[in-house]
Order: structure tokens, then sequence, then C-alpha cells
């Protein structure tokens, strides 16, 4: 099922969140380890986990790709043909049904579609230094600013996690980023290494895809039962959807520019240590939306400070491959993900490190505040 979702851009995790969030409802209900989401809907112990599991997520991509209804009736009768006919499976596809509800409705009035697009200074009173500009005719009307205006999942309120914000355009510590992401970013010429390249172009590949391939990977390698998936899987996407809301609008909020503008544009930014290149050009192309904070590094950090709560340890062996280009690269410690992110943006030239490190900040509080309060344990 989810990958009909992760390829649909930068909104695919707010979905994967409703599929998981309502499939996590479902099953913790026959479970009953677990405080629900949203609601814990009567259901017998008896019940199928993966008859329940199946039909929450057929309803909720029903209601949310429904040009896609004949495939996802494929996937759907082909999970039901694996579970034996009888009392069961009815309760289990019972309960999946009352989750799904649960959730369409909880979720029809969140604030999306939106306002399309960021309304930044460069927008409102003409373009000036430190502010952002797309780089594609059209983009300016569809790049989707409407992600910060979403209701929240976990959080109580997406403006308690803004960031501190860029460095100031007049001070030596921006100049220093400014180089650096000059001198390691550039499409051509630039002094990475053969490593810091590979790094930028893997974790240029879709985020939500390559994350996932990990949680799958994991989920493999730790045997975890039907449960476990799914309060881990409702865990991770719930958190990242709410880190994405707090990071876009934070987005909204400084709209400042990416680095291509910056150093294109940098005998007008009042800083006397950063030398214009009018012709500098970024290792990968830049996305729709302002430099800061690093939407990648909101989302991963979340993910990454999920693994850890979840599992217990910051030590777990893994390994991911491009989509297409076929790197691949592996850890030893979940927390050696984010840091490469960090860098990694910075290589391939489309964001300066501040915003990165304060991008992963943001996931990281997000994370913290689900921790603590919710999928508490039931005592028995």
């Amino acid at each position: 099922y989810n990958e009909l979702i992760v390829g649909q851009g930068p909104f695919s995790v707010q979905h994967l969140a409703m599929v998981h969030g309502a499939v996590y409802d479902a099953v913790n209900a026959i479970d009953g380890g677990h405080e629900p989401y949203l609601v814990m809907p009567h259901a017998k112990s008896t019940y199928s986990k993966d008859a329940a599991a199946a039909t929450a997520a057929y309803q909720v991509l029903l209601h949310l790709v429904p040009a896609r209804a004949a495939q996802l009736g494929d996937f759907y009768d082909a999970s039901l043909a694996a579970i034996p006919d009888g009392p069961s499976e009815r309760g289990g596809i019972r309960v999946g049904m009352a989750a799904a509800e649960a959730m369409i409705e909880n979720r029809r009035d969140d604030g999306r579609p939106g306002t399309p697009s960021f309304t930044t200074p460069s927008f409102t009173v003409g373009f000036g230094p430190g502010d952002w500009q797309p780089f594609a005719a059209g983009l300016a009307g569809n790049n989707f600013k409407w992600l910060g205006d979403l209701d929240t999942w976990l959080i109580p309120k997406a403006s308690r996690f803004a960031t501190d914000g860029p460095l100031p355009l007049g001070s030596a510590a921006y100049a220093v980023e400014f180089d650096q992401v000059k001198s390691l970013g550039a499409a051509t010429g630039s002094l990475r290494t053969p490593d810091q390249t590979a790094m930028a172009l893997f974790w240029g590949d879709n985020a939500f895809a390559m994350w996932t391939r990990i949680f799958r990977q994991l989920s493999t390698s730790q045997g975890l039962s039907v449960a476990e998936n799914a309060r881990f899987f409702a865990m991770a996407y719930l958190t990242a959807a709410d880190a994405q809301i707090a990071c876009f609008q934070d987005k909204e909020r400084w709209g400042f520019w990416r680095p291509q503008t910056a150093i294109q544009n940098a005998d007008a930014d009042g800083n006397l240590s950063t030398v214009a290149d009018p012709n500098w050009r970024p290792l990968l192309g830049n996305p729709p939306y302002p430099d800061h904070p690093s939407g990648h590094s909101c989302v991963s950090s979340s993910f990454v400070e999920t693994l850890k709560d979840f599992y217990g340890t910051n030590q777990m062996s893994f390994s991911a491959t491009h989509s297409t280009l076929g790197i691949t690269r592996s850890f030893t410690e979940f927390s050696q993900a984010i840091e490469e992110i960090k860098l990694a943006r910075v290589y391939a030239g489309i964001h300066f490190f501040t915003a990165d490190a304060q991008g992963a900040t943001l996931g990281k509080q997000v994370a913290d505040h689900r921790q603590e309060h919710y999928f508490e344990p039931i005592e028995p």
C-alpha cells in the first residue's frame, strides 16, 4: 500500500500518517496493549489483526486516492485471501472499518489544500537580500505552502516548535556557511570528495521512500509482530507529519533564500566577506520552497528519534540503496543517518548548514513530545 503514497510528493507523509494512524487504531483495538491514537473500537482478542490492518489501510487509501480504486481492490482482495474465512476475519474487517471511518472524519477539515504559495517578502514588497525566490516559472503558485497550515496530529501547536532562524546576513558566521556551501555544493568545480558526492546523491532520493525501505528492512531483521509494526509505523509517520507541518510553517516565517540565490547575489547581502558568483549552480536541483529550515532534516530527524525511542537504542545496523543510482550506504547507529543528511544537503548545494541543523532540532523536539504523550502502554 505504501508504494501508492510515497511518490506523491512532499505531502505523501501526511497521507502515510492517515493510513498508518488508522491501521494502528484497528490493530491496537484487538491487541489491547497501548493507548489508541483516535479510537479503540470494540474488539475481541480473537479477531484477525491482519484483516483489521488491511481493511483500515484500504478504506483510508480509497478516500485519499480514489483513482487507484481498481489496484487497491486487487491488493485488498489478495490480503483477505491469505486470511482464513470466518468470524475472526469478519471481526477484523469490522474493526478496520471503524478505525478508518474515525480517521477520515478526524481529518476531513484539516486545512488542505489551503493556500498553495508562499507569501515571502519577495512577493509582497519586491526581492531583497535574504528573500527566497523560486527557480522555475510557475512554481511560485504551487509550492506546498499549505503544508504549514494543516492541523497538527500530535503536537498542540506547530509554532511552539519554531526555529531560531537563519544566521544574520552580515555576520561572520553567515560568511563561513556561505563559503562552505559555495565550495562544497557546486555542480562543477566543487571541493567535494567522491564520498561526499555519493552522500549528496544518495540522500537526494525520495526521502519518504528511502525511509520506508529502511523501516521494512528493520521490521524484518528485528522480527516485529503485526501489533509492533502497526505501532511503529504510526509513531514514525504521525511524528514526521507534524515535523513537516512545523517545518513548512517555519519556511513561511523566515522565507530565506537558497544558496544559489545567495551566491549569485552576494554583492547585495551587505557582507564584505562573501563574494558573488553569478554562474554558480548547485549539484542537485532546488526544491520549490524556501531554504530554512531543511524539510529533509526536519522529517528525517523525527524518523531517527522515533527509531531510537521504539527500539530503545541508537545502536542498530542497517543499509539502504538509492532507487535509481545504485548507491548504497550503511550505518551502525540511527544517529549516523541524520548527521549525514545535515551535511549531504550542503554537499548538494541546496541548503545552508544552519537550515539543516535547526531542522534536525525541530524534528527531535516533535519526536520528544510524541514520546511523552502518545502510544503509552495500557497497564494490565
